[in-house]
């Protein structure tokens, strides 16, 4: 599984970046949301980023101690609780949808919810979605 994004139906309402952090911090905090809406201005164009779950990730390959790992019941590579912080995954992702988070001293990404991404159920306009 992984998430499609179409940029065409992306209005940069950020919708999908407060359910992934309130899924996962059980707050509104869209700096560590796992989707990233960039753009070039506040008027657009909007682009959600997300990780794309690679068939053969460089972010895992860059892990000097194998933290980013797949989760088959998730279908999701998900980075353990064995990550040193070295943020080697952050420098290898060519998609740049790995985040890292200071205070922890770790890196986090995208899981895809246990298999039901809360961004996806919650875009209004269909701009992301779970393809299996």
């Amino acid at each position: 599984m992984h998430l499609e994004t179409d940029t065409d139906k992306c209005t940069g309402c950020r919708i999908c970046e407060n359910f992934c952090a309130l899924q996962h911090e059980g707050a509104i905090w869209p700096t560590r949301a796992r989707i990233r809406i960039l753009s070039q201005s506040d008027d657009g164009p909007f682009a959600p980023n997300v990780c794309r779950q690679c068939d053969d990730p460089a972010c895992a390959a860059a892990c000097p101690v194998d933290a980013i790992k797949p989760d088959v019941e998730a279908g999701a590579w998900v980075v353990g609780e064995e990550c040193i912080g070295c943020q080697a995954c952050l420098d290898a992702c060519p998609h740049h949808a790995i985040f890292f988070d200071a205070q922890l001293g770790r890196a986090f990404k995208c899981d895809l919810c246990q298999g039901e991404p809360q961004c996806a159920a919650s875009c209004p306009t269909g701009a992301v979605a779970l393809v299996p």
